[in-house]
């Protein structure tokens, strides 16, 4: 148990809070498996909670002699994790039919920003399935280039000419069938694995009221506008004919991307809110799920300035436990959190989605 100081100094923590459970050597590796209290009320020590934890790491290939520690020379990295993100029941995919849903050679412009859609025609269709797990298949050397990727149910009446191109998304002469596409069915971000939904839950396809044609929005970030880039990323969709008992769907809450939504620079904490209202869940919910929906995960989502995010739940004006958060917010690392218990949200409750940001490096406005 060592931390250092301000001078990057490893010194020995006076409070010894590790505890060695299982260690193992031989010609090629060394496993060691430790434990430690969440919260041990040592100063030297950071408190392990649900947000993300960043685990640096380093090693010799010689053992720590008298002389003191070696120096790890390139030897060294970092990784991003929640320690406390509860297991998910796995079912075995490795049989499972699937489809892929990618872009074709899209030329990524030179340009900070880019949003760039593309229509789908689901192939499963006439008889209800269920998606298991969806899988992010993002281009080789393109990981940092793709930030996030959204899938939209669009209108059914749609025809297959819309199939035959993309295009950039919010664009004056983007094709008027992207503008049928608004209900969120999916949502991928950087730094993000497979989805797996719950055991009991899937993703319907295949019915008439499930959809047809997608849209899938993908966002690279090309922030050294760089030139040349092609692109072949998407998502691969695993389904089953065996079906589960409820079907998934999604709620987006919080902060419209709007030309209203500004962020002054210079600011070391600027907390904007977005207010999903119960007059909203209300109307949403009210008639056609009256009894509620249950949330099993939550997935949250900002760009570089964001360094916190907490979702916020209140029923008959009384606020509940949060229903996620994430106080250490790390932008190359946005993944799904799975709830260790499901939370019930019903019509006239409401959330409130509490966006913490940091501008101390920025001179001018940011507009999200």
């Amino acid at each position: 148990d060592y931390f250092t100081d301000e001078n990057r100094v490893l010194k020995k923590d006076p409070q010894q809070d590790y505890h060695l459970e299982y260690a193992m050597e031989n010609s090629t590796h060394t496993i060691l498996a430790f434990s430690r209290e969440l919260h041990t009320c040592d100063t030297n020590d950071k408190s392990i909670t649900e947000s993300t934890v960043r685990i640096i790491w380093a090693y010799h290939h010689k053992d720590m002699g008298e002389a003191g520690k070696n120096y790890h020379g390139s030897n060294r990295g970092t990784k991003s994790l929640r320690l406390l993100n509860p297991e998910r029941e796995e079912v075995s995919s490795a049989s499972l039919p699937y489809f892929d849903l990618t872009n074709k050679d899209v030329p990524v412009p030179d340009k900070d920003t880019t949003y760039w859609c593309q229509m789908f025609k689901i192939p499963v269709q006439h008889e209800k399935h269920h998606v298991t797990k969806v899988e992010p298949l993002i281009q080789k050397g393109h990981e940092n280039l793709v930030h996030h990727i959204l899938l939209y149910q669009c209108s059914s009446n749609l025809n297959d000419s819309v199939l035959d191109y993309g295009h950039e998304c919010y664009h004056p002469n983007m094709p008027d069938s992207f503008l049928t596409c608004e209900t969120v069915i999916f949502a991928w971000a950087i730094g993000g694995e497979g989805f797996t939904y719950p055991p009991h839950v899937g993703l319907s396809i295949g019915t008439a009221a499930d959809p047809l044609f997608v849209l899938m929005e993908v966002h690279y970030d090309n922030p050294s506008f760089t030139e040349g880039l092609i692109d072949n990323s998407g998502l691969r969709l695993i389904y089953t004919p065996v079906l589960r008992k409820y079907d998934a769907g999604v709620i987006e809450a919080g902060l419209w991307v709007s030309l209203f939504h500004n962020i002054p620079p210079g600011m070391p904490e600027f907390v904007s809110e977005g207010h999903c209202t119960l007059e909203c869940l209300e109307e949403a919910l009210g008639a056609e799920r009256p009894a509620g929906i249950q949330v099993f995960a939550v997935l949250l989502h900002a760009h570089l300035a964001g360094r916190a995010i907490r979702m916020r739940h209140f029923h008959n004006g009384e606020e509940q436990k949060l229903l996620a958060y994430d106080d250490e917010f790390d932008f190359n690392f946005q993944e799904f959190q799975y709830l260790k218990e499901e939370r019930t949200i019903l019509p006239g409750d409401n959330l409130v989605t509490e966006c913490h940001y940091s501008t101390v490096d920025r001179i001018r406005m940011t507009w999200v």
